[in-house]
């Protein structure tokens, strides 16, 4: 039951980085939206997210997961109660910044809890489920966020892709209140206050301008935000060898990246993520800015392919402790060729439509299903219950940071490509998706290489 309810958690708090996007056209009708506001409802909850991951773990180390996990949990659920009550764009996106501190609460101490109370004979079959889990939250957020849209239910709209938090959360409470044990609080440790200081600063100013660079036109303040944000991790890495010279806590144990399983995987996560964050938005974007298609229409073309992925997860469940790396590599193989052959069927002349990318949809979503769902044990699988919460707030950090990447970049590279008033919608939307597929490509191509130079045997204990 405790796995059952922290994944239930986790699949609430990843679905709702997704469903949002297929409700912007409707946010935009009903509350008179710009742009600007849109995005800022989007980025609002990634930028909290990622920036307050580490230091929720920390806190949860101090003072228990089950505690910081059920506030978490209670804050993600007001505030999607206000989400759904906003009468304005402005309302809208700080009770989604909120949200996104309430997902930061919750999703780290999910990864925790596995490392710390699953036995390490099952652990990578949990991780599998886990996999599947973040995998179809991502994949099937835009399904799911068109069919509430589409059934409209109490007239509600948009409003009910966070309406549908409200009940999930309150059972989620009442369950965890009874079912999720405690753990942590270790009453001798400190909070490393000055790395949680620098460290949410590095973060902002690298998250802020990959998320807001695109829209922004790419001005001088976010270059300055990016030397800063690298003037600032410099920082943060003397402070914690500092006070580890000194025999104290540090917010993050720099021993971790020694580990070559743990730092091979977190480049793997990090382009994985970008990848998918930023494909889904452009495939979004091009079913429904450039085919017309409704929230639920767009959603729909989705679902053949959010069906494959759930299928190839549970495959690789089952197959990764025999064949161990070798799932990976063919996951990464066949991911790529999914992207390419998008690409090159888009540029070869056929007019896009949703029946023309499905089969290569599924296609990449039986690559993303062998590689996506082992890559977190990848990360956790040697990590010890000492160093679980730390580890489990860096690869969720490393999730949302390579999301805003991969939307920064492939983002740039589809707007820029997407010219409907000069060759018409349809064709623009075909030719910037195409372009978008190949960007999306170099991602794969990262993530292979990662794999390739990944131990062979990623389930093995330390």
């Amino acid at each position: 039951m405790t796995m059952s309810v922290v994944l239930a958690a986790l699949f609430m708090a990843v679905l709702d980085s997704f469903i949002v996007v297929v409700a912007d056209p409707s946010i935009v009708a009903d509350l008179h939206a710009s742009d600007s506001d849109v995005q800022w409802v989007l980025a609002g909850y990634q930028l909290s997210y990622a920036v307050f991951i580490i230091t929720a773990t920390r806190l949860a180390d101090l003072y228990g997961r089950k505690r910081i996990f059920l506030l978490g949990v209670a804050l993600f659920t007001l505030s999607s109660v206000a989400c759904a009550l906003s009468p304005n764009a402005g309302s809208l996106t700080a009770s989604r910044v909120i949200q996104g501190l309430g997902a930061a609460l919750m999703v780290p101490q999910v990864f925790a809890f596995v490392t710390v109370l699953v036995p390490a004979a099952r652990r990578h079959s949990v991780y599998g489920v886990l996999g599947i889990v973040m995998g179809m939250a991502t994949i099937g957020g835009q399904v799911i966020g068109g069919l509430l849209i589409g059934a409209n239910l109490f007239d509600s709209g948009w409003r009910m892709v966070f309406w549908v938090n409200v009940p999930i959360g309150v059972a989620l409470f009442l369950l965890a209140l009874r079912h999720v044990p405690e753990t942590g609080r270790a009453a001798s440790r400190k909070l490393d206050v000055p790395g949680v200081l620098v460290l949410s600063a590095a973060l902002f100013l690298l998250v802020l301008p990959l998320i807001q660079g695109q829209e922004a036109g790419w001005p001088g303040w976010v270059w300055a935000c990016f030397a800063g944000s690298a003037v600032a991790f410099g920082g943060f890495v003397a402070i914690e060898r500092g006070l580890e010279r000194r025999g104290g806590d540090p917010l993050v144990p720099l021993k971790l990246f020694r580990q070559r399983s743990f730092s091979l995987g977190i480049i793997l996560v990090l382009a994985l993520y970008a990848l998918i964050y930023s494909y889904y938005l452009a495939l979004s974007v091009t079913m429904q800015q450039g085919l017309n298609l409704s929230a639920l229409g767009a959603g729909l073309v989705q679902a053949p392919a959010a069906t494959a992925f759930f299928v190839f997860s549970v495959v690789a469940s089952r197959i990764i402790p025999k064949y161990g790396r070798r799932v990976l590599e063919v996951g990464a193989i066949i991911l790529a060729i999914g992207y390419l052959a998008t690409g090159l069927l888009l540029v070869s002349g056929p007019r896009i439509t949703p029946l023309l990318v499905i089969p290569t949809l599924v296609l990449q979503s039986v690559g993303g299903g062998l590689v996506i769902t082992p890559a977190l044990n990848t990360v956790l699988s040697r990590v010890t219950p000492e160093s679980a919460g730390v580890a489990s707030g860096v690869l969720s950090t490393t999730q949302q940071v390579g999301g805003a990447l991969g939307v920064a970049a492939i983002g740039a590279v589809f707007f820029s490509s997407f010219h409907p008033a000069a060759v018409g919608r349809v064709a623009a939307a075909g030719h910037a998706f195409a372009v978008a597929s190949f960007g999306v490509l170099v991602f794969a191509v990262i993530a292979g290489i990662a794999v390739f130079l990944l131990p062979r045997r990623p389930t093995a204990q330390a």
